[in-house]
């Protein structure tokens, strides 16, 4: 059975609190499992959640600051102890390729991993991966460090309009045969696919990290289904997310409103604020449908 969700596994920014481990969102794709910035403790992370890592088939590390990257060595291990049967795209900043090595060799261990590297260099939003069930496109944000967000998407379809089915006696098998083939004739009238579907564009899932305000973010959360988005301050603190490359929670809602995007889940919290119902509350404000997520959350991709 196919299942599209967001597992939570760590909320914290900088410095990690005893209810917010380092990040690690999981997001479960069909037969897809796409691990975004396993920070410190990401391992021991999926225990608690009751998940394998041997889902994990892409990892995509926005930057190569700390708590975003410094669970990867573990992550890595971990796959190839257990003998994973299938290769794992690793996607990440070119400019880091170095802190890249350092993470991968970081210890004495086997390494039996199918691990394809797919380092990113482009200013521009770009398909970095593509297949028959998904595609990814990376896109640079303004962060102090080089940093990429991430956009996922599932293939465009069509969608049977039950109305003008029945107006050209379209019924039963016809219908597979007419989606299949893209047309169907009956009583010697040839109709056509367009005449009784329409476009439907498929989910799609935006993934933005360490960031201040940029028209990135923006691109990357247009219309998405969902969109996970850093919220380390609150707007008392704007002049110091400014400063450090960073978003409020007001911004998040900002960025999701101007984008259409249809859910946005909050993370990345600074330790300075315990609850991070303030976050939420802060976003909602200027966008409605929000959720602060807390570690194991796990967080449907709505519905098209």
């Amino acid at each position: 059975m196919s299942i599209r969700e967001l597992q939570v596994l760590g909320t914290a920014s900088q410095t990690p609190t005893r209810d917010r481990n380092h990040n690690g969102y999981l997001l479960r794709w069909d037969t897809h499992g796409i691990l975004f910035d396993p920070g410190e403790g990401t391992q021991r992370q999926f225990s608690h959640a009751g998940l394998s890592p041997s889902v994990i088939t892409h990892i995509c590390l926005t930057h190569f600051h700390g708590d975003h990257c410094l669970g990867l060595p573990g992550i890595l291990m971990r796959l190839s102890a257990d003998q994973i049967n299938h290769a794992v795209d690793l996607h990440y900043p070119a400019s880091g390729e170095m802190y890249l090595q350092r993470l991968r060799h970081s210890s004495i261990g086997h390494d039996n991993l199918d691990l394809h590297l797919h380092p990113i260099d482009t200013p521009e939003m770009h398909l970095i991966h593509a297949d028959g069930d998904l595609s990814i496109r990376a896109a640079r944000l303004n962060h102090r460090v080089e940093a990429f967000g991430y956009r996922v998407e599932a293939p465009a379809g069509v969608r049977m309009i039950p109305e003008l089915l029945q107006q050209h006696h379209v019924t039963g098998p016809l219908i597979g045969k007419l989606r299949d083939q893209g047309e169907v004739t009956i009583d010697g009238r040839r109709i056509t696919l367009e005449e009784v579907s329409e476009h439907r564009r498929g989910q799609v899932f935006a993934f933005i990290m360490d960031t201040a305000w940029c028209t990135a973010a923006v691109d990357l959360a247009r219309d998405a289904d969902l969109v996970v988005c850093e919220s380390t301050f609150t707007e008392n603190e704007a002049e110091l997310a400014a400063a450090t490359g960073h978003l409020t929670a007001r911004q998040a809602g900002q960025i999701a409103a101007e984008a259409g995007a249809h859910h946005l889940v909050l993370g990345h919290y600074s330790q300075r604020y315990p609850d991070a119902e303030i976050f939420r509350a802060e976003a909602a404000e200027v966008f409605a449908s929000v959720t602060a997520a807390r570690d194991f959350d796990r967080i449907t991709i709505p519905r098209r």
